[in-house]
Parts: C-alpha cells; sequence; structure tokens
C-alpha cells in the first residue's frame, strides 16, 4: 500500500455557506491570485456554497465536481501562501484568500466586481471607485474620451463620414465640437448629426453635398458639470485617386548593356497609390537582380539585353478606397546591338556580354546619386535604404553598418538585395550604412546617414487622480522624444495660465502638485506634449469624494475549515477617506492581532493554525471620519478527512476474489463521497464488482483486472487518498511440480510460410508454429529481405503475439520481398524459419524524399551537398536517383539542378561562404516524389582577411589580465566567425639568471565577444600577446604585438621541508627554496607549536632572511610533538604554506629523522626495501649452507686444496668427499655447536664480529665457517678479497646491523 496524498481540498481554508436571504447574490469565493476576497461565496453552480438550509440536499454530482476540483487544488502548499503573501499589494478594502475550491460558473453580483477592481488596481496614493452600479449611481465622476477616431482620418468619398467621439461620467457628459480651431454648429447643417447619448459626428451625403468641403481639423469636447475633456485634433481628409495625364510617349532607344530607367511619375494620391509594372497585355514583368522596380515606383534597367524589347513596359497605380487601377502608356524599348542574330544561342553563354560583344564596366549608382546621402526616420517606423546600381556583369548589392553589425532581429533585405529594410526604428540605428555595388571589374560604395528622430512617446502618462478631501496628490506628465518635446497644461479645455487660480494647485514642469484637495478642485487636466514631429495629448480628471465606509460582501456569512489548517478573513469595503478596519471575536474583547492571529496592513485577519476554540464569530468594522460599517462572519471548525484502514498490495490468482479495504474517518456533519480510481483513471464498477463504504470487493478475478487501485475520499473542504497494486497470476493447468520436471527450451523454428490475399499495398503471411519446448511462446518476429539494394541481409519488419499464427503485413512499392518468423519465448528466439516465396510489388513515384540534406564547402570555393540516401522500402520503383537544386540564397536566383545517383554532389565555383537554398527531391522511373523541403547550405571558408583593432590589455592581478578589442567587419571573417584568440608567451622573468619557457599558450573567446580574460599567468615576468580571428577554416592574420608584464605576486611553497630529531633535547629543520618566488623574496615565516594529544602550546612565530634555509628548535619537554608550517614571503605577502610535524617520540634512545614529503623515510623507499631483501635473501642462503655443513661433522671438499688425487682405498662419500673429523675440527674454544649447527656463546662476551673483521690468518683452514674450504671457485672468487667478512655470514649480518 501507497499513501499518496492528504490534504484539504480547501487549499487551506474552509468553504463559505451564505443564509438563504443571501444565497441569490453569492457568486465570488477564493482566487489563487495574490489578490483575494473574503471567505463567502464560490461555485455557483457545485453547491459548496449554499444556503444554511440547502446543504444536507446537495445532489450527488456536485460532491464528483468538488472532487475534481480538489484534486486539482491539492498540490498547493504553505510556501506558495507565503510568496503570494510578499507579494501582496496594499489597498483599503482588499481581500486576501488562500487557494481553495474555486469553481464559480455563473455571473457573479455587482459587489464582485467593485472587489474585482479594488484586486488588480493599486491605490498608488488614490481611491479607485468599484464598479457596483449603486456606488457608481451615487458618485459622481468627471468625463472621460472612450472612443475616438484616429489622429489622421481619411474617408472614402462615396460613403458617409463619420467622426468617432464617446465619453462617460456621472452626470452623462454633453459633446459639442470644433473645426479649425472654431467652433462647430451641428444644428445649422443639414448633413450633420450627432448621434444620440454619443458625441459621434455622422455627415450624410446622400441629398447631395460634396466631401471636400468637411474636410480640415475637427476636436471632440464631452463636459459635465465636473469638468471637460478633449479628444484628439482629428484631421479629417477625402481619399483622391485622380487620373493619368494623357502623354505620348516615344520608343525608347538604348544601346545593349546600357542602364536604363524607365521613370512612373504616378499621380498623387490620397493614400498614395500602389506602384507596380506590367506589359499592355497585363502581364507582369519578370524582375531580378538586373531589372527591378524602385521603392519610387521607378523601373530600373542595370545593363539592358536584346531580349528586354519583347515585351513593353506599363506603370500601373493602384488605389486603396476606391480599388481602381490606372494604367500609364506603356514604353517601348528599341535595343542596338552587334549580334542581331543567334540571340538564343548567346543567352546561355558562359560569359554571355562578351560572346556579344558587350564591354564590361564597373558599378555606377543609378539611385541615389553619388556617393554620399543622407535619410531622415521617425522612431518607431521602419527604415528603407535602397541603392541601385548599373554595371557589366550586373553587380551584387551588400550593405553594412560603420562601426557595428546590422540589427540581425531587425533588418531583412529586399528587392534583390538593392533594398534594406530596418523594421521599428530605434535611436540605436542611427549612423552611416553604405552599401557595397560589386562585379568582376570592380566595386564602388555609398554611404547613407541615417539620423533618428522621435514624435513624443509616454514615459508617464497621466492618470485619474481621486482623492479624499484634505488629501494629496499629483499628476505627472513625462514624455520623449527628438527634439525634446514641449509640456503644455489646460484645465477643462482652456490653458492652465488663464483659468482662476488655486492656492491648493502648484505647477512643477511637468507635474501638477496637489495640496490639501478640497471638493471644489475637481475639474478634468489635459496635458499636451509636442514637437515637429507630432503630438500626444492626455486627459486625467481629478476627483474629491467624501464617501463614509460601506461593505462590499454579503452580511452574516458561514465560513467552514479544516482543523489545524491556516485560514484568513477579508473584509472588502470601500470609503473616502480610506477607512481603517478592526477585527473582534464574539462580539467582545481587544482588536485580534498577535498570537496565533495576524492582521495585515489591508485589514485581512489571518489564524496561523485554526483550533477548535477558535470557532465562534469574527467581527470586521471599518471606520473613517464620516462613519463605521461592520461585517460578521462565523467560522465553523471541522475534522479532516483520513483514511485510516488503507488497501494493501494483493497478489491473487485469477478467477478468485479479493477485497481491497478503505476505512475513512471524517467529520459527521461534512457529506463523504469515496469513489475508486484504477491506473488513475476512474473505475467502472461491473457486475463482477461490488463497491461498498470501506471497500472494493472483485469477484472472479482476471488479467484485465491487475493494476493499480486507488482509494479517494472526500468532503466538500478536504480529502485523502491512498493506492495499492494488485497482481493476478495466471491460471496454470498443469500441476506445479511437474512443470518444474520439464526442462524448459527456446522454442522450434516456425514451418510452412504461405503468402495469400496479396495485393497492391499488403500480403497476409500465414505459418504453424512450431514447438514450445515447455515455455509459452510470447512473440513472433517477422522478417524481410530484398534483392535489390542489400541482397541476404535480414531487416524486422514487425512483432505479433505469440497467440497468432496470420498476420497481414504493411508493404512498400516496388520490393521484391521474402519474408521468414521467428518465435521467442521466455527462454530466448527460434531458429529462423525457412524463407517464404518472393512477391514483388508494383512500383509507384517516391512519397518522402532524403534526409539529413546539408550543404557545406569543403574547400574555399565549392559547395559539398551530401543526404541520407533512400533504402529498398522506400525508393518505390526502379532506377532511384536524385535531383539537387541550389540557388543562392540573397541574390534569388533562378534555380541551378543537376540529377545524381549517389549521395552527393560538388558545387564547384562558389564565392567564399555564402548562404544557398538547397533541394534533394526523389525520383525513379515512375515519377517524382513530393516537394523538398528548402534547407540551408553554405559554400566553403576562406582564411580571415582581418585582425582585431584597438587590442587594449589591463592587468587584473598577478596572474591574470583582461583583453578587449574592436569586432572585425563580417565581410573580413570570409565564414563562420568560430572564436577570438589570443597567443601569448612568456618572454622572460623580472627575476636575474631564472630560465622561463617561452613555449606559446592561447586562450580561446568563442562567439562574436569583445573582452575575455587571460588568466594562469605566471607573475612578476614579461609577457607578449597577439590576437587573431578564427573561423572553420583556421586563423587569420596577426594583429601586433602586445607586451604587458604582470605585477609580483606571493611565491609557492619552500621545496623538500625536513624535520629532523637527532635526540629528545633539539629538533633540526631543512628547506629549499620556492620552485616559483613570483617575485623577490624578502623571507620566511616559520609558526609552530607544541601538542601532546589534545593539548596544544601557544603558537610561536619566526621570520627568517631569505637567505636562511636551516633553524634549531630546543625541546621544552621530550614527550609532546611540534607542528611546523613554513612558507615564504614576496612584498605581496605569504605564499602557499607546507606543514609537518616532528616524529613520534621513539621507544629506544636510536636517534630518528622524519622527512617531508619533498623528502621521503629512506625506509619507506622502494629502492632501500628491494635491497634489504637482496641482502636478508644472501644471509639466509649463507645460513643454510652453513647449517647443512655442521649437520654433516665437519665434511668439507678439500678435493681442490690438495694436490695428490683421491685413490680408491680413502673412505669416500657419495658428493665426493671424506669425513675430516679430528681434533683439528673441534669448534673454538669458549664455544659450542648447536643442535641446528649455529654458535652460541659460552661463558665470553666476545663476539664473532670481533674475529670477523681480523685479518686474513686469523680465521683460516680450521678457524672459519665456510672460509677456504669451498670448491675451486669460490676459492677464487674469494681469493681477492683482503677481509673475511664478506665470507662470514654471521659478518655479515653485524655488517648490515
Amino acid at each position: 500500500m501507497r499513501r499518496l496524498a492528504a490534504i484539504g481540498a480547501a487549499g487551506d481554508a474552509g468553504e463559505v455557506a451564505v443564509p438563504a436571504a443571501h444565497g441569490a447574490d453569492c457568486a465570488q469565493g477564493r482566487s489563487p491570485s495574490p489578490c483575494r476576497l473574503i471567505d463567502i461565496c464560490a461555485a455557483w453552480d457545485t453547491g459548496v456554497f449554499l444556503s444554511a438550509a440547502d446543504w444536507e440536499g446537495a445532489p450527488s454530482g456536485v460532491a464528483r465536481r468538488r472532487l475534481n476540483e480538489a484534486e486539482r487544488l491539492s498540490s498547493v502548499r504553505e510556501a506558495e501562501l507565503e510568496r503570494l503573501e510578499a507579494a501582496r499589494p496594499r489597498w483599503p478594502g482588499s481581500g486576501e484568500r488562500d487557494p481553495v475550491l474555486r469553481m464559480a460558473r455563473l455571473q457573479p453580483p455587482p459587489w464582485v466586481h467593485a472587489v474585482l477592481l479594488l484586486c488588480f488596481l493599486g491605490l498608488g496614493g488614490a481611491i479607485q471607485i468599484p464598479m457596483d452600479p449603486s456606488i457608481q449611481n451615487e458618485l459622481s465622476q468627471p468625463p472621460t474620451i472612450t472612443k475616438q477616431s484616429v489622429k489622421d482620418h481619411i474617408v472614402d468619398p462615396r460613403d458617409n463620414i463619420l467622426i468617432e467621439c464617446e465619453a462617460k461620467g456621472n452626470p452623462a457628459p454633453s459633446f459639442h465640437w470644433t473645426r479649425n480651431s472654431r467652433f462647430f454648429n451641428v444644428a445649422k447643417d443639414p448633413r450633420v448629426s450627432m448621434r444620440r447619448r454619443s458625441g459621434t459626428l455622422v455627415i450624410d451625403f446622400r441629398s447631395g453635398g460634396r466631401p471636400e468641403e468637411y474636410e480640415g481639423e475637427y476636436q471632440c469636447f464631452a463636459r459635465n458639470k465636473f469638468g471637460t475633456a478633449l479628444s484628439n485634433r482629428i484631421r479629417l481628409q477625402v481619399s483622391k485617386s485622380p487620373l493619368w495625364p494623357k502623354e505620348s510617349l516615344d520608343p525608347v532607344v538604348v544601346q545593349e548593356g546600357a542602364p536604363l530607367t524607365l521613370q512612373c511619375n504616378p499621380p498623387p494620391g490620397l493614400p498614395s497609390p500602389v506602384i507596380f509594372w506590367m506589359s499592355s497585355s497585363m502581364e507582369p514583368i519578370t524582375q531580378d537582380k538586373r531589372v527591378s522596380q524602385g521603392h519610387n515606383g521607378d523601373l530600373y534597367f542595370s545593363n539592358v539585353m536584346v531580349q528586354d524589347m519583347q515585351t513593353d513596359y506599363s506603370c500601373n497605380a493602384r488605389f486603396h478606397f476606391t480599388h481602381t487601377i490606372q494604367q500609364k502608356n506603356p514604353f517601348t524599348l528599341k535595343v542596338l546591338t552587334n549580334h542581331p542574330y543567334n540571340d538564343s544561342s548567346l543567352r546561355n553563354h558562359p560569359d554571355m556580354y562578351s560572346a556579344r560583344g558587350v564591354a564590361e564596366r564597373t558599378p555606377s549608382f543609378m539611385y541615389p546619386q553619388g556617393t554620399v546621402s543622407s535619410q531622415m526616420v521617425l522612431r518607431g517606423t521602419d527604415l528603407l535604404l535602397e541603392c541601385i546600381a548599373s554595371g557589366v556583369p550586373t553587380p551584387d548589392i551588400a550593405w553594412y553598418k560603420k562601426g557595428g553589425d546590422l540589427p540581425s532581429d531587425k533588418a531583412k533585405f529586399e528587392n534583390f538585395n538593392k533594398a534594406l529594410r530596418i523594421t521599428n526604428v530605434s535611436e540605436e540605428d542611427s549612423g552611416e550604412y553604405f552599401c557595397l555595388a560589386s562585379n568582376k571589374m570592380g566595386s564602388i560604395r555609398h554611404t547613407i546617414s541615417v539620423r533618428v528622430k522621435a514624435a513624443p512617446y509616454w514615459l508617464d502618462e497621466p492618470k485619474n487622480l481621486i482623492l479624499a478631501p484634505g488629501e494629496d496628490g499629483r499628476l505627472v506628465c513625462r514624455a520623449s522624444g527628438n527634439p525634446k518635446p514641449t509640456v503644455q497644461w489646460m484645465v477643462n479645455g482652456e490653458p492652465l495660465q488663464s483659468a482662476p487660480p488655486n492656492p491648493n494647485r502648484e505647477v512643477a514642469g511637468d507635474t501638477i502638485i496637489f495640496r490639501d484637495t478640497q471638493i471644489s478642485s475637481r475639474a478634468v487636466y489635459q496635458c499636451n506634449t509636442s514637437n515637429e514631429h507630432g503630438y500626444l495629448l492626455a486627459n486625467a480628471f481629478v476627483s474629491v469624494l467624501d464617501v463614509p465606509p460601506r461593505m462590499l460582501s454579503p452580511r452574516n456569512q458561514l465560513i467552514r475549515v479544516i482543523l489545524y489548517n491556516r485560514t484568513r478573513l477579508d473584509c472588502p469595503f470601500f470609503g473616502s477617506p480610506i477607512p481603517t478596519l478592526r477585527w473582534f471575536k464574539n462580539g467582545q474583547g481587544s482588536n485580534l492581532d498577535g498570537g496565533n492571529y495576524h492582521v495585515y496592513e489591508n485589514g485581512s485577519l489571518e489564524i496561523k493554525m485554526i483550533r477548535k476554540e477558535d470557532q465562534g464569530i469574527y467581527t470586521c468594522v471599518a471606520t473613517n471620519i464620516l462613519g463605521k460599517a461592520e461585517n460578521q462572519v462565523r467560522l465553523e471548525v471541522k475534522d479532516p478527512t483520513r483514511i485510516y484502514r488503507m488497501p494493501e498490495d494483493q497478489i491473487v490468482k485469477r478467477g478468485t476474489t479479493v477485497q481491497l479495504e478503505c476505512r475513512v474517518k471524517h467529520d459527521p456533519s461534512l457529506k463523504l463521497t469515496v469513489s475508486w480510481l484504477k491506473d488513475d483513471e476512474p473505475l467502472y464498477i461491473g457486475n463482477r464488482m461490488k463497491k461498498e463504504d470501506d471497500s472494493l470487493t472483485i469477484f472472479g478475478v482476471a488479467e484485465r483486472d491487475q493494476g493499480s487501485y486507488t482509494c479517494f475520499a472526500s468532503t466538500e473542504l478536504d480529502q485523502d487518498l491512498a493506492k495499492a497494486y494488485l497482481t493476478v497470476l495466471a491460471d496454470q493447468t498443469t500441476p506445479t511440480n511437474r512443470l518444474a520436471a520439464l526442462p524448459k527450451g527456446r522454442p522450434d523454428r516456425p514451418r510452412d510460410l504461405e503468402l495469400t490475399d496479396l495485393a497492391e499495398r499488403s500480403v497476409r503471411l500465414t505459418w504453424i508454429p512450431g514447438d514450445d519446448n515447455n515455455s509459452p511462446i510470447t512473440d513472433y518476429v517477422v522478417q524481410f529481405e530484398e534483392d535489390q539494394f542489400q541482397p541476404g541481409v535480414w531487416h524486422d519488419h514487425s512483432k505479433f503475439p505469440g497467440s497468432v499464427n496470420s498476420a497481414v503485413l504493411r508493404l512498400s512499392p516496388y520490393v521484391n520481398y521474402q519474408f521468414r518468423v521467428i518465435a521467442v519465448n521466455e527462454v530466448g528466439s527460434s531458429h529462423p524459419s525457412l524463407p517464404s516465396e518472393r512477391y514483388r510489388t508494383s512500383g509507384a513515384p517516391p512519397e518522402s524524399n532524403p534526409g539529413d540534406v546539408r550543404g557545406e564547402g569543403t574547400r574555399k570555393n565549392n559547395m559539398e551537398i551530401t543526404w541520407t540516401p533512400m533504402n529498398a522500402t522506400s525508393a518505390f520503383g526502379p532506377n532511384l536517383r536524385y535531383i539537387v537544386k541550389w540557388r543562392r540564397r540573397e541574390a534569388r536566383e533562378t534555380w541551378n539542378n543537376v540529377t545524381v545517383w549517389g549521395s552527393r554532389y560538388v558545387v564547384g565555383q562558389t564565392p567564399v561562404y555564402v548562404p544557398y537554398e538547397i533541394r534533394v527531391q526523389a525520383e525513379n522511373d515512375f515519377g517524382k516524389g513530393p516537394e523538398p523541403d528548402t534547407v540551408i547550405g553554405y559554400s566553403g571558408e576562406d582564411y580571415p582577411r582581418a585582425a582585431p583593432t584597438d587590442v587594449k590589455i589591463r592587468v587584473l592581478n598577478s596572474t591574470a589580465i583582461s583583453l578587449q578589442w574592436n569586432r572585425v567587419y563580417s565581410d573580413t571573417v570570409q565564414g563562420q566567425l568560430r572564436e577570438y584568440r589570443a597567443y601569448y608567451w612568456r618572454e622572460s622573468s623580472l627575476l636575474k639568471n631564472l630560465w622561463v619557457s617561452q613555449k606559446r599558450q592561447q586562450a580561446s573567446f568563442p562567439g562574436d565577444r569583445l573582452r575575455g580574460v587571460v588568466s594562469r599567468l605566471f607573475p612578476y615576468s614579461n609577457y607578449k600577446l597577439e590576437m587573431v580571428v578564427v573561423n572553420g577554416r583556421g586563423d587569420g592574420p596577426r594583429t601586433e604585438t602586445k607586451e604587458f608584464t604582470t605585477p609580483e605576486g606571493v611565491p609557492s611553497a619552500p621545496r623538500r621541508f625536513r624535520v629532523r630529531q637527532p635526540n629528545l633535547e633539539i629538533i633540526n629543520l631543512e628547506w629549499d627554496h620556492p620552485e616559483h618566488p613570483n617575485g623577490i623574496l624578502i623571507g620566511y615565516s616559520l609558526r609552530y607549536m607544541a601538542f601532546n594529544g589534545t593539548k596544544v602550546g601557544k603558537q610561536i612565530v619566526e621570520n627568517f632572511s631569505p637567505n636562511q634555509t636551516k633553524f634549531t628548535v630546543q625541546r621544552a619537554d621530550p614527550v609532546s610533538r611540534y607542528r611546523f608550517t613554513l612558507s615564504a614571503r614576496t612584498q605581496v605577502g605569504s605564499g602557499e604554506a607546507v606543514t609537518e610535524e616532528s616524529p613520534a617520540p621513539p621507544n629506544e634512545a636510536t636517534p630518528t629523522a622524519a622527512y617531508t614529503n619533498n623528502q621521503a623515510d629512506i625506509a619507506t623507499q622502494g629502492w632501500f626495501i628491494g635491497l634489504m631483501c637482496a641482502i636478508a635473501l644472501l644471509v639466509l642462503i649463507l645460513l643454510i649452507v652453513c647449517f647443512i655443513k655442521r649437520s654433516r661433522g665437519g665434511k668439507y671438499p678439500v678435493r681442490e686444496k690438495k694436490d695428490v688425487p683421491l685413490g680408491p682405498e680413502d673412505p669416500k662419500e657419495e658428493d665426493g668427499s671424506f669425513d675430516y673429523s679430528d681434533e683439528d675440527n673441534k669448534p673454538l674454544q669458549g664455544s659450542q655447536t648447536s643442535l641446528d649447527g649455529t654458535i652460541k656463546q659460552q661463558e665470553s662476551d666476545d663476539s664473532l664480529v670481533d674475529y670477523g673483521e681480523g685479518g686474513e690468518g686469523q680465521f683460516n683452514e680450521d678457524g672459519s665457517f665456510i672460509g677456504q674450504y669451498t670448491v675451486k671457485k669460490d676459492k677464487e672468487e674469494t681469493e681477492g678479497n683482503e677481509s673475511s667478512e664478506a665470507t662470514s655470514p654471521v659478518n655479515a649480518i653485524y655488517s648490515l646491523a
């Protein structure tokens, strides 16, 4: 069993019941938004908040909807409440609630609108008027313009004229108009009328009249007794579509290859017409980078070709309002050429111009003229820059911005790269732009200086101000523009200077300050801010209200909450001045605050943890200087809903009966609903199931009953749930012991494959299963093989359950299929079946195209197009091939195409790193595949042509520097900018005679960055640095070498710090200079202290000169150990420290020595251990030989010692030695031979060492253990020794000691 949740569905609060008298007005409950209302109402159609009499009769569907909502809100936690509280705005009468059930479906009563308005509008020092109609009707309000026509109002002359102006206020405002700043008497003109309850003007021309007579500037005034509001100045203009003047156009004669401009000069219209070029037969003129239309409507030919005579050219103007198109008389061209014949044969010539005798020439600009021009654009509009050039061949146009990049998110190229459009222009878009026109003969540049101006735009638009008598407030009108706009204040439509003086009002530039406002201060203020490019007009009224407190929620509410949860009681109210709110319990006692209660500044009362004693009646009282109002809330505390006996995980056999328990404890006054889920979905209770209040019973369990079961218990206020998993075992008819005795194996292969129901795209495959070998077959895997692309290779086709032996297989066109089947059980897979007969499907055009299409350059002048070839099942027909298309992306050229049978194609002679549009389409003998997607590829990269400029170095510290540089122009990168890279090397150290490595290092700064940091430098050193730009091809040229010096740093740790203890009185310290001084050493600092177990002595500090590398410490006592910390110092400070401890006190009086990790103890060195082992082994061998000789009673080989050979009469041993046991072979005097052949001291303090170290004559034939009684080889090896020490094992042992 797994318990999943036990949380109140009501969040942390509860729910509300409203008495029947007010039940119809209840529509608002708690909201999870930061601003909440009082716990009074929610969920109209759910019955969660009903009248007290209706609770018992709530329908069952209500509880189900509550349950769903409870699930949605069960994840709300205390942390969310705290976060919402921190973000809660402050305003009078605002409500705050914890998240609870929110299921409102019907229209809430008016008071809810009032509270919602107060929730979402902060006061900001002013009062917000609720939307409650009863309050709205009682409170006076100056007029406010709610709808008006646009400033530039262009109308269709065929329709009636409508100039909109609508406003609201209390009392309802009246309207009048001015035309051209003079009063416009609507009553005197029979064609003009004003809509009822509105200021909208309607000018009717059904009875005649000319619309042009009413053109002018109109302004609407909305007025009531509290002030006057103004509309914008509306400029009324009538649309015009004048006719084209009649003119006779002579044929235009031009030499082939020369530039040509056909001027349109459309008639001026309002608004301006849309221009386009067509032939006189209404065929559109094909435009490309050679022939295109300019923004002014003219048609430009960069160079004229003979084929341009094949049509005529007519300029057309389409007018917006009349939806008419006017056509200018067409131009006809006469092109003079040197090759009037064979035109079609030369059109596709690789050098068409030379073949036709047209002289190639450098580009020149047709528009704009010259090399420099300027353009002004307003902020927020679109900037359109245009460059049209002539030349042979046709020039390419590229755009740049001096000192920066084009704004990629706003810039786009139009008209075959001849126009640059930047949308939504801002001040940072000003500067110098230049277009570069180039062909193989050369290039020219035109610079356009762009100045961005701005009509006024709001920074702080004035807002309506509602104050209580005696309060202060302000209106702020702040706008920006270029040039800086001027601010003019008006009151009720009149300049503020001419208005009656008001001692409570002060004007400070763009702000009007009100102090100690009174009822007489009510008015509508206008702020007009303007410059030469436009104006802004805003209305803001000042209203002074004097309203006693008023409660906005129903009275005598019932709130029910769960024990130990948190809840918040809110009391929405309204009043002016802003009332204060206090809470009381049971009509007595002091104001509730502190302890378990917390009152927020907006008046909400929070009970942190509900207890039984918190049940009662709570009263909220709102008070201001005009009176007070109060409301009551009855709080009921309910017990939580808990599952105390939860369902358990069970494993049952198929066909048995299972019972899942779920016993719930809940508050008896709340209606309990228990439901079940299976696999997190609602459980359908069928005939085999029985649901009771505390259990779920399943009769005749089947495999489909397996899964997770969730018991879900809920009331109107909270919920709990618990989960268990039911496992169903399959029914086994064979006895278990028999199954266990039978061995299991892989299934036998299927057999007798048969193909039936042959169709164009499918076939039925049938087989006979093999023996399952005591393990049921779980799956069949169908495989196929085709003999065209990969003959002999089998591929998985599909997988089927082990219970079937026939399946319909989906096939692809034009594949010669052969199938086989593999059976699978828990042991493994069978051998494949014998293949079926072959079946070839009919062909069809491909239904897909190759994937993973890419275009990448392998050299600087090519682009390799690659793709993943299609397999046999997607070829769909014979002779699968690929149609490869490409064209330059920016130039929008015609598509180049080639047919390829492989999976790659290389496009040659490409410009360096330009984007291409690529398409690869599959085709077979039956047709082409679908239209392919367009992929963007790039031609090859070349090495960058420029290096970063203005490289600046700033030293950050002794090991790091900061770099800053100017970016290179994008056209010099000649590829994708990978990174900026800095190469640097250490030239020398500032310390004399210190060798440094001058190996070059590098630091990379990926992307288009302008700064970076180089770290891990050596202090106190001279460095050199160069920078390059890196693209996919490699490094660009390097900048000039920069030099810098790193300052002095702290040194590294002293090397080989050694601690030696020759006796119990002193400790010797030795060390070497740091490996990296990183500056001029000024000395060493030694800190040490004595310690004995957990006791630590006083720390002692010693400072030494930079040349001192030894120090002796006098021990205070022979027991304590010492801990030493040593560091070197420069002027910057102390460097890395090294710490060592003195050795532990030895058990014997033998002096010991300790070494640091720089000089390890010799006893732990590998070479020393190996040497000692070798010596010990040698001594062991010698002792064994000695023991053998002694144990044999003194048998020595003396064959080499005597000149005479042994006779047959000599007593021989098998090994060639005789018994030499006379008195000469007795042990030394004062010693005896032990049983193991060793020599023991007897009544003597003499040691064998004393004898072993003697001369050659001390121990010879009758005194040594081995001595000279060895074979000849041993004798020869030892004859050269001047001492017998090496030949005596005892001497060897003592020598080592």
